[in-house]
C-alpha cells in the first residue's frame, strides 16, 4: 500500500487520468501526502492541465465516481485554485501521483 491506498486503487485512478493527454501531472496533497491519513481519509488530488476547463474536470469526476472507490476523491485544477496557501501546500508537500510507481 502506498499513501494508505491499495495499489489497485492507485492504478484505477491513474487509468482515468491517462485517458486525457492534456493532463501534465497529478499531485497528491493533504493528509495522505503528509503520511497522516486515516483509513477513511479522502484523497486530495490536484491536476495540472492548463487546457482543462471545469466541465472537463466534472467528466473526470464522473469517471472516478464510476470506480466505486470507498474513499471520497477531491479533485482540483491547479490553474483554478485561488488560495495561495493551498498552492503553497501543494508545491511544498505534494507528491506526484500520476503514474506513481507501485512497489511490487
Amino acid at each position: 500500500m502506498t499513501f494508505g491506498l491499495p495499489d489497485t486503487a492507485i492504478q484505477k485512478l491513474n487509468d482515468v487520468f491517462n485517458q486525457d493527454t492534456r493532463i501534465k501531472s497529478v499531485w497528491l496533497y493533504g493528509s495522505r501526502a503528509l503520511g497522516r491519513e486515516k483509513p477513511a481519509s479522502d484523497i486530495d488530488l490536484c491536476i495540472e492541465a492548463e487546457a482543462l476547463k471545469l466541465k472537463d474536470l466534472h467528466l473526470i469526476e464522473r469517471k472516478i465516481d464510476d470506480l466505486y472507490l470507498p474513499w471520497k476523491v477531491d479533485l482540483s485544477l491547479k490553474h483554478h485554485i485561488d488560495n495561495p496557501a493551498l498552492i503553497a501546500h501543494i508545491e511544498e508537500f505534494g507528491i506526484r501521483f500520476l503514474n506513481q510507481k507501485i512497489d511490487a
